[in-house]
């Protein structure tokens, strides 16, 4: 693929996430129906969906032939090993969302062969646009750069991605190997932010022994590796969008970080 292709696909992503996010912003906050896609805490609303078709329009208008992978609709869910393909997220963090609370976001990532080559993650609520591409990893047009604390002590990290009710005791595995390890813990409720904020130096890591959904994290993973950091699985192996568990981190923490995601099932 020509540079010209890469940048190109760099600034449909960008574009897309952008279009997607002005979406999910003009109902933030509104009297919105919700709808359960399954599990209580699993929701969908319509801005969800407007949001996702108005990504995929912008993709089609530049890539028309090009593969979709998205949470909604009948876009596909797993992620072509060869060729060029899209993943979106129309709304990472409907939860929050639907609460009225500010932590989410549109993402946008294209991939070739399975690889990211360009991505977007549009916070509208927040005013914060992360975009990676080959010139590196941005939020606001400044660059990003991972923390470089390297005393898990002095680290503040997050448990990611949802343990399911009957997953309930690795929750709590989870959360009691950070805090024990680490000087302190958050959780957003969206994935890609709490990638982003890995990326922008705000956590030093977050981590997850679960299979993640690739509209969830390969956007947010991007940034990461752009920005300096480490993202691996649980066995250490460097991530892909098919690997079981995800450990991301500044890379100073890491080890410390990925024996805290193994301890979870121990």
């Amino acid at each position: 693929m020509s540079d010209a292709d890469t940048a190109s696909r760099a600034a449909v992503a960008v574009r897309a996430a952008g279009e997607g996010a002005a979406v999910a912003a003009d109902s933030f906050r509104t009297d919105i129906a919700v709808e359960h896609k399954g599990e209580k805490t699993d929701v969908v609303t319509q801005a969800d969906r407007d949001a996702q078709e108005t990504v995929i329009e912008t993709i089609r208008e530049t890539f028309p032939d090009d593969p979709i992978v998205g949470e909604e609709a009948d876009a596909l869910k797993q992620v072509p090993e060869t060729g060029p393909a899209w993943i979106v997220d129309p709304i990472d963090g409907t939860n929050n969302y639907v609460g009225g609370i500010r932590a989410f976001g549109t993402a946008v990532a294209a991939v070739v062969d399975g690889e990211p080559v360009g991505a977007a993650f549009d916070c509208p609520a927040l005013s914060d646009r992360y975009r990676v591409g080959p010139e590196g990893a941005y939020r606001n047009d400044e660059p990003l750069s991972v923390s470089d604390c390297a005393d898990p002590e002095a680290a503040t990290v997050c448990p990611t991605f949802w343990w399911d009710f009957d997953q309930r005791d690795q929750y709590a595995a989870a959360n009691r190997a950070l805090v024990e390890r680490f000087g302190d813990m958050r959780r957003f409720g969206c994935a890609q932010l709490e990638l982003a904020m890995v990326a922008a130096g705000a956590l030093e890591g977050t981590m997850t022994n679960l299979q993640a959904n690739p509209w969830d994290t390969v956007a947010g993973v991007y940034l990461i590796r752009e920005a300096g950091g480490v993202v691996t699985d649980l066995e250490g192996e460097r991530w892909r969008h098919d690997s079981d568990g995800l450990v991301a981190s500044n890379g100073a923490i890491h080890d410390e970080l990925l024996a805290a995601a193994r301890e979870i099932e121990a």
